[in-house]
């Protein structure tokens, strides 16, 4: 039984950025030729350096605005891509490149409030995010974040 889903940025919200170069937030969307691996937030695969352009936006990834809104730096591809479609595992090509994704996984309630977080580490990300999800019953959603950069990669929901 499937006890989580991955959730990429929209494929419909980054057509929005695309036609508009403008984010949520008025600010013009920069294109650039990317000099890291990201990813991109739709279709969770890390950009080919020095090849790929990518477009960086501002993002919240929340839907109430309070003190945990943390609107930050997102990049997805210049050119429409697929939304990552395997839902119910962690992206293999993050999972496995510990360096270029150290990973943070933080988790809220339903209210948005704070209420768990943890280095993944050496750890395996879908074993942790099961183990997480059975422990933590006051969490709703996980985010996953670079911990290095802070930066938000996907959001994390409980299968019901």
């Amino acid at each position: 039984m499937n006890k989580f889903k991955i959730v990429p940025i929209s494929k419909a919200y980054a057509q929005k950025i695309r036609s508009t170069l403008t984010d949520n937030y008025g600010h013009q969307v920069t294109e650039q030729i990317a000099t890291g691996s990201g990813p991109c937030r739709v279709s969770l695969k890390p950009f080919k350096k020095g090849v790929d352009k990518r477009l960086l936006l501002t993002h919240s990834p929340f839907e109430i605005d309070n003190a945990y809104n943390q609107p930050g730096p997102v990049f997805i591809h210049s050119d429409e891509v697929d939304e990552y479609m395997d839902i119910y595992r962690f992206p293999p090509e993050i999972k496995a490149d510990k360096k270029s994704f150290p990973l943070t996984l933080v988790g809220y309630n339903t209210d948005q409030q704070m209420v768990f977080t943890k280095l993944v580490g050496d750890a395996d990300v879908d074993e942790m995010i099961i183990e997480v999800l059975d422990k933590q019953v006051d969490i709703e959603y996980i985010h996953a974040r670079n911990a290095q950069a802070c930066c938000f990669i996907c959001k994390i929901e409980r299968v019901k």
